[in-house]
């Protein structure tokens, strides 16, 4: 998992390169003191050697504007403020890379192995950065306990590079405001009882490029509810197989999906509600980030939602084949109800 986490300019003059670097550096060694196991490596595919040698901590200079960069972001360019290929981490689990722009504005880079976190798991630790950061004096630990609810089973054989693919892959980024998501929601509630907002554009964009892959987070769905600040990968792969009768979107594409998430839910939970992630809130003392982005993903036809960063929409991450991805950007339909880029609308600096 890799996130970039942009923060503007601050007309602060103390929080120039030296201070920020400086305190980047303390904070994170204080949270890895919390999150100790992710200062170690992955050994083996399967476990961790809790061995405290830290994690890479890299620093680039970037010549340009941030608000350049973010304005209409290219994730093939986003992709070039990570630390490593995401193919490349290899045994590591935590790589950071903090990129400074000529402007003044900072990138923060994340990169957390998908073996060992899920994405509360990830943005708690970015979040727990953040506030040692900034000398909140009330954090709370995590708790590593997933293995006494998901024992450990015998996995031999199985590929963690499975599905992961380097070439001929673009991804694209559609921005749907909540007017455009709510339509879509209508449009197919004649047929379907309540579409959650995931079903109705999940359901769309099926029709647009005949490929759904659905990734349900588990940590807010268990019953009884996970303690706060459970850490750990609790993961499951949802998919469904909807008909190529993309006439009947909501029988054949809709209903699918939700039997799909039902035969998960009987087995592994009780309880479906959309989950929202605190995307928006690591504030390392010099505010919150403007947007959080990006690069280019190693799984095609892979979809993910995310809030965007005024709250009032979804950005819809897809990630194709090139030419897939050539059809997709000049479908009439999802260009529709397509929004511009809001980055562009609320930058002001």
């Amino acid at each position: 998992m890799a996130m970039v986490f942009f923060y503007p300019p601050n007309p602060d003059s103390r929080f120039n390169h030296t201070y920020i670097s400086n305190k980047l550096k303390q904070s994170l060694s204080e949270n890895l003191s919390r999150f100790y196991p992710w200062a170690g490596w992955v050994k083996d595919e399967f476990y961790i050697d809790c061995n405290d040698k830290g994690v890479p901590y890299i620093e680039a200079l970037v010549e340009g504007q941030l608000s350049e960069t973010i304005r209409d972001p290219v994730p093939k360019e986003i992709h070039k403020l990570y630390p490593y290929q995401l193919d490349d981490v290899k045994d590591l689990i935590v790589t950071v890379q903090v990129n400074f722009f000529d402007c003044g504005g900072v990138a923060v880079t994340v990169l957390i192995s998908h073996k060992v976190a899920d994405g509360f798991s990830y943005l708690q630790f970015v979040n727990s950065w953040a506030a040692t950061t900034r000398g909140d004096g009330d954090i709370v630990r995590p708790r590593f306990g997933s293995a006494a609810l998901f024992p450990p089973i015998n996995v031999a054989g199985f590929k963690t590079r499975t599905g992961m693919v380097k070439e001929n892959i673009e991804t694209r980024r559609f921005v749907f405001s909540n007017s455009s998501i709510a339509a879509l929601r209508a449009k197919y509630s004649d047929f379907v009882s309540h579409p959650t907002w995931v079903e109705a554009l999940s359901a769309f964009l099926w029709t647009r490029y005949m490929a759904v892959i659905k990734n349900e987070n588990l940590q807010s769905r268990v019953e009884p509810s996970l303690p706060d600040h459970f850490l750990g990968n609790i993961i499951r792969i949802v998919m469904s197989l909807p008909s190529r009768n993309i006439e009947n979107e909501s029988y054949d594409v809709v209903n699918p999906m939700r039997d799909a998430i039902k035969k998960v839910n009987s087995e592994y939970v009780t309880k479906l509600r959309e989950g929202k992630f605190p995307l928006y809130e690591a504030d390392f003392g010099w505010g919150t980030p403007v947007w959080i982005g990006s690069g280019r993903r190693t799984y095609r036809n892979l979809v993910t939602f995310v809030d965007t960063s005024s709250g009032d929409g979804i950005e819809a991450w897809v990630n194709l084949k090139e030419a897939d991805t050539a059809k997709l950007e000049k479908d009439k339909e999802l260009l529709s109800l397509v929004s511009p880029s809001p980055n562009a609308e609320h930058l002001q600096f």
